[in-house]
């Protein structure tokens, strides 16, 4: 176990807290095995009929990973960054395929690993607070912890919008499009998690008596162009539509994307439309590890690193600098299978 995680049980359900306030509650490698020790012990637990994931003080839920040890791993041997995205992935499927019913409470910054934890939840509960997003194509990473299967089934082309611009969502959004279950009031938390914790059989007739009318979602007002502006699998066709519409949003959205990593943005393409079509889950978690292997010893992801992070002078020097220099066989190589006794493997 580590300080950064707080697991206990209250009543009839088993807690999971994280404690990483410094850093708002990113995950770590010790961080993922602590999770993946709980959620076991309870498997076969019959004292403990639900499982409860938020975070302890301070903001967020939890706003990704480790991100500065990936790059100080990806600039050398990659190693430690490989050993994270084997061990975070085994938690992100042993959540998809838990028996038992979860909740995450999405109260704060959810992004990268605050997503992989939520998204395999049967209840997510976003808030006022929520800010949800995706948004590694800013850092050459890509939108990994399952997005190529949450994303590519979302409505439209909205996921496809999402993993490119890494676009931040509220919790009204999040709700409108099905990332959350159900929108609550952040000062009925605690009493919603007393509830559920003494009653899980329960949970759905819970959540829905705590339940608040979610204020208007900003996103639909610009469903119509997500859907028309980002309906390519290509992102030449994609940057070429939004230049061509002239629109304000367009223009800014354009702006956005000229400032992403070519490389990542075709990643994030592609991992969407294999995903869209992969029937299990296992499959899309060993399809990410493959490309998470390449992409964290690559140029972008450490340049990105250093500018946004790191040095923070928001200049990152792609390369390729052009969509038109990310080949199809470069996206081949990210994506293509490791050795064997390499391949990403889920828990028995």
């Amino acid at each position: 176990m580590t300080d950064d995680l707080i697991i206990d049980r209250q009543a009839k359900a088993g807690r999971i807290r994280l404690n990483r306030p410094e850093a708002l509650h990113a995950l770590t490698t010790a961080m993922c095995e602590g999770i993946i020790e709980a959620l076991r012990g309870w498997r076969s637990d019959a004292a403990i009929e639900a499982v409860l994931i938020d975070h302890a003080e301070g903001r967020g839920f939890c706003a990704g990973g480790d991100i500065r040890m990936l790059a100080e791993s990806g600039a050398t041997d990659g190693a430690k960054a490989r050993e994270f995205f084997h061990t975070e992935y085994r938690m992100n499927h042993l959540l998809f395929s838990y028996a038992k019913p979860a909740v995450a409470f999405m109260d704060g910054i959810t992004m990268g690993g605050g997503v992989g934890l939520s998204q395999p939840c049967k209840y997510r509960i976003a808030t006022e607070n929520t800010r949800f997003a995706m948004p590694e194509t800013g850092i050459g990473l890509f939108p990994d912890v399952g997005a190529g299967w949450y994303l590519s089934r979302l409505a439209g082309r909205t996921g496809q919008f999402l993993a490119l611009t890494g676009a931040r969502l509220d919790g009204a959004e999040c709700k409108a499009l099905g990332l959350a279950t159900h929108y609550c009031e952040s000062t009925d938390l605690d009493q919603i998690k007393i509830e559920i914790a003494e009653n899980p059989a329960e949970i759905g007739a819970i959540l829905e008596e705590y339940e608040s009318e979610a204020p208007a979602a900003r996103i639909l007002d610009s469903r119509e162009a997500i859907d028309r502006l980002f309906a390519s699998d290509r992102l030449e066709e994609i940057l070429a539509a939004l230049g061509a519409d002239g629109s304000d949003w367009a223009k800014k959205e354009l702006e956005t994307l000229r400032s992403k990593s070519p490389q990542t943005c075709k990643v994030a393409l592609h991992l969407l439309k294999l995903g869209e079509h992969r029937k299990d889950f296992a499959d899309e978690m060993r399809a990410e590890y493959r490309v998470a292997s390449h992409v964290v010893q690559r140029h972008d992801f450490l340049e990105g690193v250093r500018a946004v992070i790191v040095e923070k002078d928001n200049d990152p020097q792609w390369n390729p600098a052009t969509p038109e220099g990310v080949s199809d066989g470069l996206i081949n190589q990210i994506f293509a299978t490791l050795p064997e006794n390499e391949e990403w493997t889920p828990l028995r």
